[in-house]
């Protein structure tokens, strides 16, 4: 199936559209997104690709996968499995290698690399769980895991696992928690952000 699990290929059309209208301030109009997004077209011609890759047409999706470098300047290799709702923004320079798994709701910004660190044929390149957000640049090596909720800072190079929940900056990354409400409650003087503006208020990230 090209189409994720349980939807036709119209709705995950509609859904991934949808993720990317959410997800990027810029879009403005489905059409354009639909037209003209870049790390849409990726992970659709990524979806074919994989399609033909798990029912043995492994050179079809070879060329497939390289067409879409070509059009879009992402390289994803046809094996990599891609959950639901993914979203690459700007995408250029995006790099996922062939064993990486991705949950759903995950998002990338242009410059990242999911890549390995073997020359074995062994699972050598990262696992992402559900909602983890990785900024423009960052580096994730090797057989690591990010669970849930994991959000990678700009140009960070992460090659140990990262917690549910936890932030990873830096060079290699070292991954903290954002700080607990006090009492639930945030206080009085700090403005409501969502979880993306509050990455982007903290230039640690971008280190």
């Amino acid at each position: 199936m090209i189409a994720p699990q349980g939807l036709t290929i119209r709705q995950m059309l509609q859904e991934d559209v949808r993720a990317a209208m959410d997800r990027d301030p810029a879009a403005t109009s489905r059409f354009v997104v639909f037209s003209t997004s870049a790390g849409l077209h990726a992970i659709w011609f990524h979806r074919l690709a994989h399609h033909f890759w798990t029912s043995g047409h492994k050179v079809t999706a070879r060329f497939v996968a390289y067409w879409s470098r070509a059009v879009t300047g992402v390289e994803i290799h046809p094996a990599a499995k891609i959950g639901r709702r993914f979203f690459i923004d700007h995408g250029m320079g995006v790099v996922i290698g062939e064993t990486a798994e991705i949950g759903d709701d995950v998002m990338l910004y242009h410059g990242v690399t999911l890549g390995g660190t073997s020359l074995k044929r062994v699972k050598r390149h990262p696992t992402l769980g559900d909602r983890v957000m990785v900024g423009s640049g960052a580096k994730i090596l090797g057989p690591v895991y990010l669970a849930a909720d994991v959000k990678v800072g700009a140009n960070a190079v992460v090659t140990k696992d990262v917690p549910a929940g936890a932030i990873a900056t830096g060079i290699p990354a070292k991954h903290f928690f954002p700080k607990p409400q006090q009492n639930g409650h945030k206080p009085s003087d700090q403005p409501e952000f969502s979880e993306f503006e509050l990455l982007f208020n903290d230039p640690a990230l971008f280190i």
